[in-house]
């Protein structure tokens, strides 16, 4: 049975939500706080974290940005505030999906269903190398990525990157110049082919445009090419 931390304070829909997903074999803790859900989360390890974001101690979207360099798995938001610029600060700061409490309960399930499926299956210990763990440095401009020490400079300035954001950034730049497909880049990272619904790629790259100084609405750096892909542009940074 897959496992889910709830944060939130209002204990009757939390009951409610709780009670639903258990009956589709789905296992939820209800934290009622904020300031105490990040310990219970990396005691626990759930496969997914559910989180509202008007919460007591420490609201949802400071809790999900202080939670993601610590934990990988999907972080869904759930709240009542039907906003555009709270669901793109949401998923600026690391969260896979942005749901609404007026949501119906089988649709949440779905969405729930769609991130739990994109979690990597525990891999089987060979002598293939992750993405990222050989080869030289590469080199675009004032532009450094080395993949021993897995440091990222760029104009002198040491840009910090998880795990996962580093490893897309070494497969985009191990391309520079060719598109890669939301489907290779899961295929790649992640080890299960895009479904048409997972927005954790489209996260991601934003995530890196922001610390690598592209600019979010006319991104040169990191390029969308419509209905393909993305594509590292190799003369973009100097």
């Amino acid at each position: 049975m897959q496992r889910i931390v709830f944060v939130e304070d209002d204990a009757e829909l939390g009951a409610l939500i709780k009670g639903f997903l258990g009956k589709h074999d789905l296992e939820v803790t209800l934290v009622p706080r904020g300031d105490i859900a990040m310990d219970i989360i990396l005691q626990e390890k759930p496969d997914l974290v559910l989180l509202d974001i008007m919460l007591p101690g420490i609201d949802g979207l400071t809790l999900c940005r202080n939670l993601r360099p610590h934990y990988s798995g999907p972080i869904v938001m759930l709240t009542s505030l039907d906003s555009d610029m709270n669901q793109i600060l949401g998923l600026e700061l690391g969260a896979s999906d942005y749901i609404l409490k007026t949501t119906p309960p089988a649709v949440l399930l779905a969405r729930l269903r769609v991130q739990l499926r994109q979690q990597p299956v525990q891999p089987v210990q060979t002598t293939q190398a992750t993405p990222a763990a050989t080869g030289h440095p590469l080199h675009f401009g004032q532009l450094t990525i080395d993949p021993v020490s897995r440091d990222v400079v760029l104009a002198d300035e040491v840009i910090q990157l998880s795990t996962s954001d580093f490893d897309l950034l070494w497969e985009l730049a191990s391309h520079a110049g060719h598109i890669m497909s939301r489907d290779s880049l899961l295929k790649v990272l992640r080890g299960v082919e895009y479904d048409g619904l997972d927005r954790s790629v489209d996260v991601a790259i934003s995530r890196l445009r922001r610390k690598l100084g592209d600019n979010a609405q006319e991104p040169t750096r990191i390029k969308t090419v419509r209905n393909k892909g993305y594509l590292l542009a190799p003369a973009a940074w100097n």
